[in-house]
């Protein structure tokens, strides 16, 4: 059993905490957790929304407060209903994880300036973008935007000191540690490398975003 930290995020919200840290076993543990909760969800809660190391369940507090009466409050209820959850939760390898191809022309912006960062070809950089299976660990940011780690450390690169105010949706991009899609047009400040055709975002679908949290993705460059 992880150590973890139970705290209210607002009046109807609770947070589940593993730790401040990027690691694959812990966000496993995270995803489990976050389909436990939605297979056994209770009546009033909104939304489970899972993060690096953390969990959050938005909850109806009336709704709660109407359909468990021997809890003396709903935060008390979710608490321990998030506790016996992760109690009972199996082996964290179970959860189910898709494998996404993401085509990418590798023509960004920044891409020269990523070379000379590193003291690398555009080429090395491609190579070493498109080796690794990037685990999305997080969506946030904007609708659709999938953080995801797994990036190779010789091509980490921090954000552009001076973030642009229109980023094309599409545009595949590196900030620090991470990698990232922007789903839709919107300012940003990663460093942006190439740029793929796939809608990450499309509201009016049944699959509203592309990518979830738990997903794999592979980048193939054009």
């Amino acid at each position: 059993m992880l150590n973890y930290k139970i705290f209210p995020l607002s009046d109807s919200a609770i947070t589940i905490d593993f730790g401040n840290i990027i690691d694959e076993k812990i966000n496993d543990v995270v995803m489990q957790l976050y389909e436990s909760c939605i297979k056994n969800a209770f009546v009033g809660m909104k939304e489970a929304m899972p993060a690096y190391a953390s969990l959050t369940i938005f909850y109806d507090v009336l709704g709660i407060r109407k359909n468990y009466v021997s809890f003396n409050t709903a935060y008390a209820f979710v608490e321990d209903f998030l506790i016996k959850s992760y109690e009972n939760i199996g082996d964290a390898e179970n959860f189910v994880k898709r494998t996404i191809e993401i085509p990418v022309l590798y023509d960004g912006e920044d891409l020269s300036y990523l070379a000379d960062y590193h003291q690398m070809s555009e080429e090395r950089v491609v190579e070493l973008h498109t080796a690794p299976t990037y685990r999305v660990y997080m969506m946030g940011f904007l609708p659709g935007f999938a953080y995801m780690g797994g990036l190779n450390a010789q091509i980490a690169t921090p954000r552009r000191a001076t973030p642009r105010t229109k980023v094309p949706a599409g545009s595949v991009g590196i900030a620090g540690n991470q990698t990232g899609i922007y789903p839709s047009e919107s300012p940003g400040g990663w460093q942006l490398i190439g740029r793929t055709n796939l809608q990450l975002y499309t509201p009016h679908s049944a699959e509203i975003t592309l990518l979830k949290a738990g997903d794999l993705v592979k980048f193939i460059a054009l």
